[in-house]
């Protein structure tokens, strides 16, 4: 119901919009924009929608030789614990818990080729436990806003971005970055538990959160001590080198237990295509709306007034200028990587504003993108208090992107 009304939103806003720029500046040109970047975000849905194909393919694939070798009965067990109170919706011995484990430590190693596969098989595990098919569970809600507050470890592909652009230093937004989608993933976590009345103060959760906040903290400490060119190795190395070996733990573990590795691969593998066109509508409808309410110039409207407001109050505006990344990027990914690169290629990439665009960059993920996608692929129609909750997480990410930059480099 909220999407159905923010979608109606987009095409009213950006009409009157349009309207108003035809009548009073001339701007002819205007709905010809506004139906072209229709077009073109109809395609490129389409197309996103196919390009997930071979990656779903794979990952399910993989995820069925895990589900039959007993990998994802073993991640079960081990976040069990913690999952079942932040989930307690979900059998305890139920495979899903193992699936959402291996979406959220995907995300956190930025691999979201990997991250997205893995999270619409959790969230087909967790629509087959939900009664009502067409309405949101508290277990999907948890799990979507847990995605969407884009909790990512190590932001490789913004700090690539920065070194081809020149950056003195393309690392020295990492710890912000961290920080920064580290409040936004706790805020989600916390409006959620709030809504569905999930006690954090539960002395396991307190536990494994406390014990998350200090890992995060130590690969804090640890790449602070270390140079650019030496993170990016890391980091890159790090990553693709656990994904790997995830990938041979799988298929180590069904040949231990006798599975017929290949056969099982071909079964999960199969889903991969049928889910893939599922998605497209749902992907096709909310990217349509976003390209409209941009080319009409709504968010630049929306941008300055926000600027003439801080203007007012006698507040430093310089953040200003980044912030059509931080409002494209619930809405497009692509959309906020493009003006992220924009503006460190206009404003400078160590600049003040350039830092701060790839702050808002990887501070959360797509919520909407990701509310077509994982909802979209399950038909769920009402999100109930999903989207809300993960616009909270973003606006925390938001704020703390701000400060901490503020912090660090004015």
């Amino acid at each position: 119901m909220v999407l159905n009304y923010i979608w109606i939103a987009f095409f009213v806003i950006a009409f009157v919009v349009g309207l108003v720029k035809l009548l009073f500046t001339g701007d002819v040109a205007v709905f010809g924009n506004m139906m072209n970047g229709a077009f073109d975000m109809a395609k490129l849905g389409f197309e996103l929608s196919l390009g997930l194909t071979g990656v779903m393919t794979l990952w399910l694939g993989l995820m069925k030789v895990a589900e039959k070798g007993g990998m994802v009965a073993i991640l079960s067990k081990l976040v069990r614990p913690l999952f079942s109170r932040l989930f307690p919706e979900l059998p305890k011995e139920h495979p899903v818990h193992g699936s959402i484990m291996m979406n959220i430590a995907a995300n956190m190693l930025g691999l979201d080729n990997a991250a997205t596969p893995l999270g619409l098989k959790a969230m087909k595990e967790l629509h087959e436990l939900n009664s009502n098919k067409e309405v949101a569970s508290n277990s999907q809600i948890m799990f979507m806003v847990l995605n969407a507050s884009g909790l990512t470890i190590i932001p490789i592909s913004i700090m690539v971005y920065r070194t081809q652009l020149g950056a003195a230093n393309p690392s020295d937004v990492f710890i912000p970055i961290l920080i920064a989608t580290f409040c936004s993933t706790f805020a989600g976590i916390i409006a959620v538990s709030f809504v569905q009345k999930i006690n954090l103060f539960n002395k396991v959760i307190f536990a494994y959160l406390g014990i998350f906040t200090i890992l995060v903290s130590i690969i804090i400490w640890y790449f602070s001590t270390i140079s650019a060119q030496k993170v990016n190795e890391i980091s890159t190395i790090s990553a693709n080198l656990i994904i790997f070996g995830i990938i041979i733990s799988f298929i180590i573990l069904a040949l231990i237990k006798k599975i017929n590795v290949y056969d099982s691969f071909i079964d999960g593998a199969k889903e991969g295509f049928g889910v893939a066109i599922k998605i497209i509508p749902y992907l096709v409808a909310i990217l349509v709306g976003i390209g409209v309410f941009r080319e009409s110039g709504a968010m630049d409207y929306f941008v300055n007034s926000i600027g003439k407001l801080f203007t007012l109050l006698g507040a430093n505006t310089d953040f200003v200028q980044s912030l059509p990344v931080a409002i494209m990027k619930p809405l497009s990914g692509s959309g906020a990587r493009g003006l992220m690169i924009d503006s460190m290629n206009t404003y400078g990439v160590d600049s003040f504003v350039g830092r701060l665009s790839c702050m808002f960059q990887g501070a959360s993920d797509t919520t909407f993108y990701i509310v077509a996608v994982y909802f979209g692929s399950v038909g769920v129609k009402n999100t109930r208090h999903a989207i809300s909750c993960a616009l909270i997480a973003d606006f925390v990410g938001l704020i703390t992107a701000i400060f901490l930059a503020y912090l660090f480099f004015h």
